[in-house]
Parts: C-alpha cells; structure tokens; sequence
C-alpha cells in the first residue's frame, strides 16, 4: 500500500532521512508505517490548550494502536481573553493565517501522511482547517473541550466575562470589592475553552459540522474522562483515513460549507464564523460570500440556546446532545449526505442522535426563533456587508435609532463609557478597527460588556468595522465593510448623525444624503498607519476585507 511519506523512507537513496529520525530513537518498525503528524498548539498561556499535552497521549494511542506512527510538532495559539481590551489584541485574528502557513509548511516539508490537529480556541481552530483544506490530506480536528460554568453571578452559573461585566457594576457602585475579587477567583473553574458559546466553542462545534472532527466530539468538557477515549478514537481513525479516505477537500466541501454555515445559525454561534467559515471556503476553492451566508442564515431557525443568549452554558449543551442533536433536529435543512471524517453521511451520524429536549434544544417546528442566529446587513454605512447576532439581541432591541457618538479607537470608547461619557441613546461608532486599520480587527468585547455593566446594554448600540466576541449582548454591528481605513462610509461618520439599526429590514442607515456622505469622502485623507514594522505592518498591507474573511490571499493568478 502506497502513502507518499514512502517516496523519501526507501532505502539506500533516502537512508539519510531515515538516519535522521533514527537518532531520535525511531525504529525500522516505525518507518515502516505512515507518519501521522500531530499539530499540538498546547501551552500554559491559553487555558483552552492546557490539557493538550494530555489529549496529545491519547491521540498518539490512538494511532500506535491503529499502526501508525505519530510525529508531533508545536504550533503558536494566542488567547483572545488574555489579550483582549489593549494592543494585543491587534494580534489576534492575524495569526489565523500564520498557523494555516505554519502547518502547510511542516507537513510538506517533512511529506506527513496525514494530520491531527489538536486545538481549541478562537483563531487556532479555524486556522487548522484553513490548513487542513489547503493541504487536502487525511485531517482530523481533535479539541481540548470547554471548561465548566463557574460560581452564580447576575442569576447565572458565572464565566471569564462575567468579570468584565463586573467590572462596570463596581464602576457603578453596584457590588463590592470583596464580591468583585470572589467572582475573580471561580468564574473560570477548570481549563478549557471558555464555558459559554463563544467564537471557540463555536468554531470546536463547526468542526463537527464541517465534518472535520468526530461526531460529539466538539463541546465534551475538558475534565471529562471522554474528552481522552475521543482523542483515541480520532488517532485510530486517522491511520485508517491514510489507507481509506476520506482527504480533507473530500470532506470539506461547498456542501458541508453549507452545512456549517446553517448549524452557526442554529445554535446563535458566533459572528467571528462570518469571518472563519469563507477563511476556510477560500482554501478549499469553495464560494461562500455574504450574500450565500445571509440566504442559508437567515431560513435556518434559531434552535439550540445557551449562553450569552441564555443562562445554560456549553457543557450543558453537550448533556442534550450537543452538535449532532443540533443536526438532526434540522436535517431536512442540510445536505444529510455529505461525507464526513468518520468515513459516514451527516444523515448515518446523526441517526442516533438524541431526540430535542426543549430547555435547550428545540425541534425544527418549534425553534427558540424562526430567524436564524446570525444576519448580514447592508445599507449605506455597510455597502459590502456588516455582521450582527439577532440571536443574543434582545427582540426590543432589534431596531434601535439613535444619534452617532463617533471614536477612532477601541480604548477611546472603553474609557469614554468609563468616565460616563457615553449616554441613553447613543449609537457608538468604533472605527479603524478593520482589518487593515486596526491592524488586526480587534473585537469589541470590553465596550459591549461595560455597556452592560453601566446598565446600558438595552439603551445604546455600538457599531464598528471591528469584530465582536462571540459572548456579546445588546444591540451591536461588526466587519462593516468596506472599513473606515478604506475609505468605506464609516469613516465619515460625524457625532449626532443619527443612525438606524434594523436587524429585520438587515439595514444599517445613516440617515445623511448620498451627496453629503460623498462630499464627506472627498475630503476624507486616510491616516497614516499606527504599526509600520513586523506581521501587523505585512498584514495590514495584504489582508481582505471582513466581507472576503479577512484572508491573506495566496493563489497564483494569470
């Protein structure tokens, strides 16, 4: 049987190579069989990854027992909490394409036969996909699983956000210090992706979805004894992709694109998927734009509820059934025989899927929401697309009109609401916070949570050509596109403006003329760049916009 990191283990031309892995202490016997390559992005920086090293074991079990042998490498993986709400979040969404880059480049450099992709957080799942489609060999996404809700705050089991919405409630004389710092130390309970469903656990779920990851696999708790015996199931199966199928551009797809794109929308996952899933569509020479995502969102009703849109956190949703109750609660939705990386259908995983047991997850005739979780708008303040969440806005606040108060930074905002500056009625405008003018898209995650803090999160609304945390509340648009930096109409936003959100009508309206916006521009000049050196600067220079996934493009064109 024939697997192509063969071509240079044969001996006597290729003896050098195999003399190589031999001072490592691999054996004959293990060069005989097909390498299976590990990214593990485990480190002691970002808790969702903290367990990696443990589930790396059993990944490696899993193979070994299925006779592969596994080859294991390191891979960069920020964390969006420790970096959010300052420069580092600039970072963020930029190394997505660095460990699509950094995989690519050990895979083919070493001619791994296949791939396991251990992950769990926001930008390192999806930039593992992106690679696993470009590369288009057997991959497998194995997570580290979500930590559990923490100690009750606000009349709900608390998580690593609550503190920042504690913290406008300190601000605002609502609690104490000594309650502040008991929040401080059991909010986050364990490690593991963060409890609510935010970009990460969203991303774990579309892995699922995708059918990149095992079926349940995705939301098992990172403390869980089954968190390990999925990890040794997925490096058993890998081995037997190598022999079988299916490869990566097999499983992912336009269809399972499709797929994925309608399971977000059920389950009110994140905005950052409006970003990720067309990363991904790019690599796997697929075509998702905004316009296909508004059509598959918006007929996808709002089925699966959990926090930030309700009090039962992730962990919770995995009791009920998780991803694949999800998918067979709207199977008549999706493409049921889309191939998977089980080697079965979407329609054979599901088959055994819990029944909807209605505190979470709702049948299809009986939705939490006919209107899906999550909506592309248009406008004349977004003429490419904007991104908002109906699924985490209250219903009250689906509309909201209100006169701009207009900052050119993410701090400006923040210490703006601080200081009480920031008032009933205001529609907030962050800009140059895009992908090139950020750089880096940083998410407006402080601000919404401050807002909420000081009691404004029903009164305002804040709009930017940033992104959002996929924890957010209130009434909020993000990836305005064409962004500020690029001369897009947010840019020339003036303070008492008045805008209009409408989330039904998918609108977002600056109620100034079409000749004064155009007079405004030509009069605009775009700053100079605040970063001028390393990544960011080379980022900021090449990145799409929001609307195109914020990629940076790679194919060869004529």
């Amino acid at each position: 049987m024939y697997w192509r990191s063969k071509d240079i283990l044969t001996r006597p031309e290729w003896s050098m190579i195999r003399a190589l892995y031999k001072s490592m202490g691999y054996t004959d016997e293990d060069l005989s069989k097909p390498l299976i390559g590990i990214s593990n992005s485990w480190n002691t920086v970002v808790p969702g990854h903290y367990n990696l090293r443990q589930v790396s074991d059993y990944v490696r079990q899993g193979i070994f027992q299925a006779g592969g042998t596994p080859v294991e490498f390191g891979g960069i993986a920020a964390c969006d909490g420790i970096a959010n709400g300052h420069a580092g979040m600039k970072y963020i969404l930029p190394t997505r394409d660095l460990i699509a880059n950094d995989i690519e480049m050990m895979v083919e450099a070493h001619r791994l036969d296949a791939i396991v992709l251990l992950g769990s957080c926001d930008k390192i799942v999806p930039g593992m996909m992106m690679a696993a489609a470009r590369l288009d060999i057997p991959a497998i996404v194995v997570v580290g699983g979500p930590m559990e809700g923490g100690c009750v705050f606000d009349g709900r089991a608390s998580d690593i956000t609550s503190l920042t919405e504690g913290l406008g409630m300190l601000k605002a004389g609502k609690i104490s210090e000594e309650a502040y710092a008991e929040l401080e130390d059991n909010a986050g309970p364990s490690c593991g992706s963060c409890s609510f469903l935010g970009t990460a656990n969203t991303m774990c779920c579309l892995a699922e979805a995708l059918g990149l990851a095992l079926p349940h696999s995705g939301t098992i708790p990172a403390t869980h004894a089954a968190r390990f015996r999925s990890a040794q199931e997925s490096g058993r199966r890998i081995v037997e992709m190598v022999h079988k199928g299916p490869s990566a551009r097999q499983v992912v797809t336009q269809q399972a694109l499709e797929n994925a794109v309608r399971v977000n929308s059920a389950i009110g996952g994140s905005t950052n998927a409006a970003l990720h899933l067309p990363a991904i569509a790019y690599e796997a020479d697929a075509d998702l734009n905004m316009e296909r995502f508004e059509e598959l969102s918006s007929s996808t009703p709002h089925v699966a509820k959990m926090n930030p849109a309700a009090p039962l956190n992730v962990p919770d949703f995995h009791a009920a059934g998780g991803v694949p109750a999800v998918m067979k609660a709207i199977l008549p939705l999706l493409h049921a025989d889309a191939l998977t990386v089980s080697g079965k259908t979407v329609a054979d995983n599901v088959a055994g899927a819990p029944e909807p047991e209605g505190s979470i997850i709702r049948p299809l005739d009986d939705p939490w929401s006919q209107e899906g979780g999550i909506a592309i708008m248009g406008g004349n303040l977004a003429p490419e697309s904007a991104i908002t969440k109906p699924a985490a806005i209250k219903p009250e606040m689906h509309v909201f009109s209100g006169k701009a108060r207009c900052f050119d930074s993410e701090e400006e905002a923040n210490q703006a609401i601080l200081d009480g500056v920031v008032a009933e009625g205001d529609v907030l405008v962050v800009r140059y916070e895009g992908p090139k003018g950020g750089p880096g898209m940083r998410e407006m995650y402080k601000a919404m949570k401050l807002l909420y803090g000081r009691g404004l999160a029903l009164k305002t609304a804040l709009v930017t050509d940033g992104r959002f945390s996929g924890t957010n509340s209130g009434c909020f648009v993000g990836h305005i596109s064409p962004e500020a930096a690029e001369g897009g109409p947010l840019a020339v936003v003036q303070d008492g403006d008045e805008i209009t959100v409408d989330v039904p009508a998918r609108k977002l309206e600056l109620h100034v003329s079409d000749e004064e916006i155009q007079k405004r521009l030509e009069a605009w000049t775009r700053p100079k760049p605040n970063i001028t050196r390393g990544y960011l600067s080379l980022y900021a220079k090449l990145a799409t916009s929001a609307a195109e996934g914020a990629v940076i493009p790679h194919k060869y064109e004529e």
